[in-house]
């Protein structure tokens, strides 16, 4: 019996000794989160989102970015690496390119070029003859680790989220792997870049952003709309700023929507000025009640991926004014679509981008 308990002793010491010290990748950090508001106002409970017609993508997974381009064809990126080019009915499906990388948001320059935020490669541009070309993957001599979402003015100047300085999604096993690692550290170090395509010079606009995700340009392009994944907030940017610390109280930067109830990630321009927002996950109370604890983050990451904290599946996206007001608000709380980051708008279709979904997701228009 002696031996029996001894040996138990060993296990539970052995087991303590791993959950307090056993190296993990993060260094946490403490912050401050308010009481999530739930679905409320706005965001009441609503199935807009249910039921979504699917153009099957041929076993591809996971259409991330939507976009209509110039040549009247629907792109999208997936998981594989791929991005698709089809007809908006979902007919036609090719291979438009492959980077070697992970393309996550796109747009295109005047020049019909597709410009791309690949998170393993940094900005490129694709022609339309398919020949790829990296812009940047360096700013002031430090990698771009995380490329994520990029807009192209009028201009040409070219605006982007590298969402973590941290976490690269070549390093960490992924885009999701990455992502998951930089918000549970919460040591905000995403960034809003901007490259010139002029004179070839990349700079930060701002810094201090925990995961920069998704980013729209206002209609007069003097701001950019931003989202702060791992703070559940989307800021409204100067694109005059430089060097820029969020965390420093400043005109150039507000924070225009705060508290939301989810995990907003891409930014889209809709129709009649409207600006379309998805969110990825809703909000985990235990995840929240993390925040200002960085010992436990750190002891969560030790723990079998079975026991963390991982929201539930739903289905939420919404559209928003340049003054911040809600104007469509469209759920699915059963979350059968998994993932939802933004929505691509056209006269007659909503499609619905998401980061796993096995097929692409649309809405005829009311």
């Amino acid at each position: 019996m002696k031996k029996i308990l001894a040996v138990v002793l060993a296990l539970v010491v052995v087991a303590v000794a791993y959950l307090l010290l056993w190296p993990v990748p993060i260094t946490p950090a403490a912050f401050n989160l308010p009481k999530a508001p739930g679905y409320v106002g706005p965001h009441a409970v609503n199935t807009k989102l249910a039921n979504l017609k699917i153009i099957d993508l041929k076993g591809e997974v996971g259409p991330e970015h939507i976009a209509i381009a110039p040549d009247g064809k629907l792109y999208t990126t997936v998981a594989s690496g791929n991005i698709l080019r089809i007809n908006p009915d979902g007919t036609a499906q090719e291979v438009f390119a492959n980077t070697g990388g992970r393309v996550l948001g796109f747009d295109f320059d005047a020049q019909g070029n597709l410009i791309a935020a690949d998170a393993v490669k940094g900005l490129l541009s694709i022609a339309p003859d398919r020949k790829i070309t990296v812009l940047t993957d360096t700013v002031n001599g430090d990698p771009i680790r995380y490329a994520d979402a990029v807009v192209v003015a009028k201009s040409g100047r070219m605006y982007f989220s590298d969402a973590s300085s941290r976490f690269a999604p070549k390093d960490w096993g992924g885009t999701f792997e990455a992502s998951v690692l930089d918000i549970i550290e919460g040591a905000s170090t995403g960034r809003l870049l901007e490259y010139d395509p002029a004179t070839q010079a990349t700079r930060v606009l701002a810094y201090g952003l925990s995961f920069a995700n998704g980013v729209a340009l206002s209609t007069d392009e003097q701001s950019l709309f931003v989202t702060e994944t791992g703070k559940f907030r989307l800021w409204k940017i100067a694109t005059s700023a430089s060097g820029l610390n969020v965390a420093q109280p400043s005109p150039q930067a507000t924070v225009l929507l705060d508290n939301l109830p989810g995990y907003p990630d891409n930014l889209m321009r809709g129709l009649d000025g409207k600006i379309w927002m998805g969110f990825a996950k809703p909000r985990n109370p235990t995840a929240d009640n993390m925040a200002d604890k960085p010992w436990l983050r750190r002891l969560t990451l030790r723990l079998p991926r079975a026991f963390w904290p991982v929201p539930k599946s739903y289905g939420h996206v919404v559209a928003f004014t340049e003054d911040g007001k809600i104007v469509a608000d469209l759920q699915d709380p059963t979350g059968a679509y998994p993932e939802t980051t933004a929505i691509t708008e056209t006269k007659d279709r909503l499609y619905v981008q998401s980061l796993h979904a096995h097929g692409l997701g649309w809405l005829p228009k009311q």
